[in-house]
């Protein structure tokens, strides 16, 4: 599916990292573009800048996610283009000890279902809606009617100590999207997931330099951190070709993660 001027778009997390990154970039293409994020101030900044449109949007909260497509929609029309980038981390042992008493600990149940909720149910709920108004188009090119792009991450697969609720939040992104391009087939949609490695998102911005280069050396080529517009850039070629549906892809210049 080409990306034709005036087509309508939306990315979750579009006030940074990736999702702004994958925003400039189809804006730069002609799509007309929604940004869901709850930092208003740097949303709105964004979408004027990128001549899109910008909602307040919790994407765990499934009221705030129908404010926003009906937002989203009244200002640039039904998407054909849906893609997920809001997302949170998190970081703790499935158990493990206190370091100032040795005290033996589980994991937060709250913190895991909250990592889920985000990233896992709030990529859901953006698939599905959205999915659901595409089905009301007419087909491009005679045949697509739309594409849902995820995000997940290499933790869905190289899981390190630690990202017990992150990894399992990106592998349910993983597990979901072979059966969701099935159910959609017949409707000319078509599902990916990409699994992003080490980027250049705000996620890094504080790590100590050391820690930052040791990161970098589980890279293989290039040997350092992706830029937020390589991944901007792979989303267009996922949208330009139609063979590709039904994949998780991962972009991490071959890196694999170690275990911590």
């Amino acid at each position: 599916m080409q990306i034709e001027e005036q087509m309508a778009a939306i990315v979750t997390g579009g006030a940074s990292g990736l999702g702004e990154a994958t925003a400039r970039v189809l804006a730069k293409q002609g799509a007309k573009v929604t940004l869901f994020d709850l930092n208003e101030e740097r949303g709105q900044q964004i979408a004027s800048e990128i001549g899109g449109h910008f909602a307040k949007v919790n994407v765990a909260d499934e009221a705030s996610l129908d404010a926003g497509f009906a937002s989203a929609r009244a200002a640039n029309g039904q998407e054909r283009i849906m893609v997920n980038c809001a997302g949170i981390g998190w970081a703790e042992k499935t158990a493990g000890r206190k370091r100032d008493t040795g005290e033996i600990v589980c994991h937060s149940v709250d913190g895991f279902s909250t990592v889920i909720n985000i990233n896992l149910v709030g990529t859901f709920m953006c698939m599905s809606k959205s999915a659901a108004g595409m089905m009301s188009l007419e087909p491009v090119d005679g045949e697509s009617r739309g594409v849902v792009i995820n995000t997940s991450s290499v933790a869905a697969v190289d899981g390190q100590i630690g990202q017990l609720a992150y990894s399992a939040s990106k592998g349910g992104i993983v597990a979901m999207t072979l059966p969701a391009a099935r159910d959609l087939s017949r409707e000319g949609i078509r599902v990916l997931s990409i699994l992003p490695g080490f980027f250049e998102t705000p996620i890094y911005d504080n790590l100590p330099p050391h820690v930052r280069t040791a990161l970098e050396a589980h890279t293989v080529f290039p040997a350092r951190f992706g830029r937020a517009e390589e991944y901007g850039n792979f989303v267009l070629s996922l949208i330009s070709n139609d063979y590709i549906n039904g994949e998780h892809i991962r972009l991490d210049a071959a890196a694999r993660m170690p275990p911590r």
